[in-house]
């Protein structure tokens, strides 16, 4: 499957996931990424995924429910969703949201591979 938004490269079993958009905010672009972050799980089968957000500067809230999804479906398939290298000013909506508390969040791809 071809990605537009997402670069997608793998790390012994851990499929890494880099987003290719600085802000994640354009509906349509979020309806992509949507798409093509489920596939990795659905069509890819992948079992082990990091997110790393290295590259994001914003995330929209439409964006954050397209994670809440993408974690239930990884775990629906018995696999496991980690995410790294998030900026503060992320960070704070994830805690704002709670959502620090579902997803393991590690400071950076290093330590989030490791933890597999």
């Amino acid at each position: 499957m071809a990605h537009r938004r997402i670069d997608v490269s793998k790390i012994g079993d851990v499929t890494v996931v880099k987003f290719l958009d600085k802000k994640i905010l354009d509906e349509t672009n979020i309806q992509e990424l949507g798409v093509e972050l489920f596939g990795l799980v659905e069509q890819d089968n992948r079992k082990s995924i990091l997110l790393n957000f290295s590259h994001v500067e914003f995330l929209s809230s439409a964006a954050l429910g397209k994670l809440i999804t993408l974690d239930r479906k990884v775990k629906a398939a018995k696999g496991r969703l980690k995410m790294s290298n998030i900026r503060p000013e992320i960070f704070e909506v994830f805690q704002i949201t709670k959502l620090n508390k579902v997803f393991d969040i590690r400071n950076d791809e290093a330590e989030a591979v490791a933890a597999f």
